[in-house]
């Protein structure tokens, strides 16, 4: 007897713990004081894969994980010594170009003058006219070469696209990258939002802009202002993330909750608790407003 006795403690913690869990996810969607809804969800935000946009050797990678950048920021350059050698003999072929275009011309001007005063005849004046404009043609496609060498010369640079911070660096000085091969993933920090699930008895509720207030346990006592940015229009099963047998059945709308970050203290993956105002939506557009021009300062 016991011996059974630990095991019997066992199975009412471990029932307790369930017990505890299902309360709080049911409960997670439903508490409700008739003004506010209460629902938990984790952080989200959108990430960009960048890459070059050309094929070469990687020189250098200028920033690591955890940077912070700014749109524009040089990230990472190629090898350019192709690249260079390239745009040179692009800018040589131009001037080449140019000169047989030149003298074709004049050639044109001298025979055409003469086949005026029949010293020539005018199937040698159409001749020269025909090489004329074939050597202008061969300078406007030379020029299109030197434009698209001097294209991937640029391309050698790796621009930041927008603000974020660098989530993960991809590749090494050395390796050969093309425009398929991400080089970093860039974590956006604009525009950040809370990725819940509404239930269905409260979709008639909750309308996109309406106010919120976001928490999480990272940062206890902070709140942070949002707005109801997006109501998914088709309904799915509870995630598995957040189900209970007595949730996995019901269904929910996925909405997105976006918050203002101004000190980009709201990370990806981080759980937040949520309470959405179910009254006077215009409170979240003065929300909104606030949080832009906060994080243009």
């Amino acid at each position: 007897m016991k011996k059974k006795l630990p095991i019997v403690i066992v199975v009412l913690i471990i029932a307790l713990a369930a017990g505890i869990y299902f309360w709080r996810h049911r409960h997670a969607t439903e508490a409700s004081n008739g003004t506010e809804l209460v629902l938990y969800g984790n952080v989200d935000i959108r990430e960009v894969r960048v890459a070059f946009n050309g094929s070469e050797h990687v020189s250098e990678m200028l920033v690591d994980e955890g940077a912070p950048v700014k749109a524009g920021q040089l990230l990472a350059r190629l090898q350019t010594d192709r690249l260079e050698a390239a745009v040179n003999k692009a800018r040589a072929d131009v001037a080449a170009a140019r000169a047989e275009a030149h003298a074709a011309t004049l050639n044109y001007q001298r025979i055409h003058s003469l086949s005026k005063r029949k010293l020539a005849s005018k199937s040698d004046a159409d001749v020269a006219e025909a090489n004329s404009s074939a050597a202008t043609a061969r300078v406007a496609a030379a020029e299109a070469v030197l434009t698209q060498a001097d294209q991937a010369l640029k391309d050698a640079n790796l621009y930041a696209p927008v603000d974020g911070v660098i989530r993960e660096r991809l590749v090494q000085p050395g390796d050969f990258v093309t425009p398929q091969a991400p080089v970093y993933t860039l974590a956006m920090t604009d525009p950040v939002w809370v990725r819940t699930y509404l239930p269905e008895s409260y979709l008639g509720k909750v309308r996109p802009g309406a106010p919120a207030q976001i928490t999480t346990d990272s940062y206890p006592g902070k709140v942070y202002e949002g707005w109801v940015g997006a109501i998914s229009p088709t309904a799915e099963f509870t995630p598995k993330s957040v189900e209970t047998p007595d949730l996995r059945t019901r269904l929910v709308y996925q909405v997105r909750v976006f918050a203002c970050n101004p000190q980009d203290e709201l990370r990806l993956g981080m759980p937040a608790t949520v309470s959405i105002a179910l009254t006077d939506t215009a409170a979240a557009v003065s929300a909104e407003t606030r949080c832009h021009s906060s994080a243009t300062k």
